[in-house]
């Protein structure tokens, strides 16, 4: 497998406010993706956005290319930790109007990707090294009983579904595309936990840790990346044979990995929270 690229940014800007400039860049480097809208005057804005590619599905509302395109620039790290996200200017760059990205914004805000201030509006959220930690060590704690719990109502459709993720994933050269698939196929695990509070509680530690995840994996080589993808094959032999005992082992040792690749980038962290 090829190592995701990176472009990723070293440091973490504080109270940036996203204009056209950083919004075109993060589309432009969303357009691997295939999406579109339902909104009528798109299409003229996308071609001036060199968007094309987002265009022409017509199951993709306005909210969703607005959440998955904003997704998708936090995730690769183009919109840093700290970055406020203006409303009028998200409108105006993808061509919707604002109710899409006021959906799109509470979404994340509900993901734990960005947080919304009554004065500020919306902002991307940056977590210490401490904070990201502690959350992967709470995932370390809780996410191995709640797969023993999916070990249990698992059926051939979510096996499928997740297996289909995995083996994009070993195909991915993107980081931030790897970063995307990593979550959404973490995520298919999650919402089929039993426990409504377990699915919760795991869903906003995973999607709140996400693009530090994806900062940290960043400065590892193929290895990393490699492991991690035959890790998740492993998961799912164990989930698809309802070994149960395993799959919760399995699953620990994978977020071991993860808390590693977070020690071993301590230092990038320490310095990118001092901006």
């Amino acid at each position: 497998m090829r190592s995701p690229s990176c472009t990723l940014h070293d440091g973490l800007v504080s109270d940036r406010v996203v204009g056209s400039e950083d919004v075109v860049e993060t589309v432009e480097l969303a357009r691997r993706q295939s999406r579109g809208d339902d909104v009528e005057n798109k299409s003229a804005a996308a071609e001036s956005l060199s968007l094309g590619s987002f265009v022409g599905n017509p199951r993709r509302t306005a909210h969703e290319f607005v959440r998955e395109t904003l997704r998708e620039g936090i995730l690769r790290g183009d919109l840093e930790g700290g970055t406020r996200l203006v409303q009028a200017d998200i409108a105006h760059e993808l061509g919707v109007s604002t109710t899409p990205v006021r959906e799109a914004l509470r979404d994340l805000a509900t993901e734990g990707l960005v947080r919304l201030d009554a004065h500020r509006g919306a902002i991307v959220n940056k977590l210490t090294f401490d904070d990201l930690r502690e959350i992967v060590e709470l995932c370390r704690l809780v996410e191995p009983e709640a797969m023993r719990q999916v070990v249990e109502i698992a059926d051939d459709d979510l096996v499928q579904r997740a297996r289909s993720l995995a083996e994009q994933m070993q195909q991915e050269t993107d980081s931030a595309r790897w970063a995307e698939l990593n979550r959404a196929f973490h995520a298919q695990l999650v919402e089929a936990i039993p426990s409504q509070r377990l699915r919760n509680l795991l869903r906003g530690l995973r999607d709140s840790a996400a693009p530090y995840v994806a900062l940290a994996l960043r400065h590892r080589g193929d290895d990393q990346f490699e492991l991690a993808n035959e890790q998740h094959g492993q998961i799912l032999e164990a989930l698809a044979s309802g070994e149960a005992d395993r799959c919760a082992d399995l699953t620990r040792t994978h977020v071991d990995l993860t808390l590693r690749a977070i020690d071993e980038s301590r230092h990038r962290f320490t310095a990118d929270s001092s901006h």
